[in-house]
């Protein structure tokens, strides 16, 4: 990442849910994320992702996950559980598959 680059990224959900999230952890979470922030995309140039199809606690709860694999990743021991509640898990897959983390 350049020294210029802005420390926080803006998502915005479908809801209209605003949650910032640090660059680089979202690049290093989700290869969609990376693919929109490290090209000549409009996301990059405004660092701003929107999100049409993520409802906004779908959003949160994709934001925490991608914070726990980030601090996670370098582990060598057991990780401790990740809770997804039953009832947001299905869309909370569907996110997951589409930001690609």
């Amino acid at each position: 990442m350049d020294d210029d680059s802005p420390k926080y990224v803006k998502l915005i959900s479908a809801t209209g849910t605003e949650v910032h999230c640090e660059r680089a952890v979202a690049i290093s979470a989700s290869a969609t994320m990376a693919a929109m922030l490290t090209s000549s995309m409009r996301e990059a140039e405004e660092n701003v992702v929107r999100l049409p199809d993520i409802s906004g606690p779908i959003l949160e709860k994709v934001v925490q996950y991608m914070y726990y694999k980030h601090e996670s990743s370098s582990s060598t021991g057991r990780l401790p559980e990740f809770p997804i509640e039953p009832e947001i898990a299905l869309e909370l897959l569907v996110a997951a598959n589409y930001l690609n983390c």
